[in-house]
């Protein structure tokens, strides 16, 4: 993350306090599910208003039109979960979020995306990026967001 952003701690229990009712445990609940779902040399990030506090692009804060109305923005990173995707922003390497909008943008992750909406009481998003992509995000745009899981490569492979 860039050294001007804010500490991966003082983030994360924003989220906890947004997202999760100030409810550590299900917080952790929702990372397990992502870490039991991820494979091996895969990165998990979250990003946007619930890393933000607040919309892209306005002032307007998170849930504000009440309760569980803002999504999750979950971004695989690494790896080969692109592979998974049928969409993309930027083909091969930058997917379209499996999301409301796009519900058909990776058929094999659909049963997970419907647990953590669930788990969440709110929309969420899942992407999937090569690290060059996050990198470029963070570095060149400040784009803030949270460390949900880091998962090594398996060395046997």
């Amino acid at each position: 993350m860039a050294d001007s952003a804010e500490d991966q701690e003082t983030i994360r229990d924003r989220v906890v306090r947004l997202v999760f009712d100030g409810e550590r445990r299900r917080f952790e609940e929702f990372v397990q599910v992502l870490t039991d779902a991820t494979p091996a040399g895969v990165d998990v990030i979250l990003r946007g208003s619930a890393v933000t506090g607040h919309k892209w692009m306005s002032d307007q804060p998170f849930d504000a039109d009440g309760p569980g109305t803002s999504d999750l923005d979950v971004t695989f990173v690494g790896g080969s979960m692109v592979t998974l995707f049928r969409e993309f922003h930027i083909p091969g390497i930058h997917s379209a979020p499996l999301s409301e909008a796009h519900p058909f943008a990776s058929p094999a992750l659909g049963p997970l995306r419907k647990r953590l909406c669930a788990m969440a009481g709110r929309p969420v998003n899942l992407q999937a990026t090569t690290s060059l992509v996050q990198f470029a995000r963070d570095v060149l745009m400040n784009q803030p967001y949270l460390v949900l899981l880091q998962k090594p490569a398996d060395l046997d492979e």
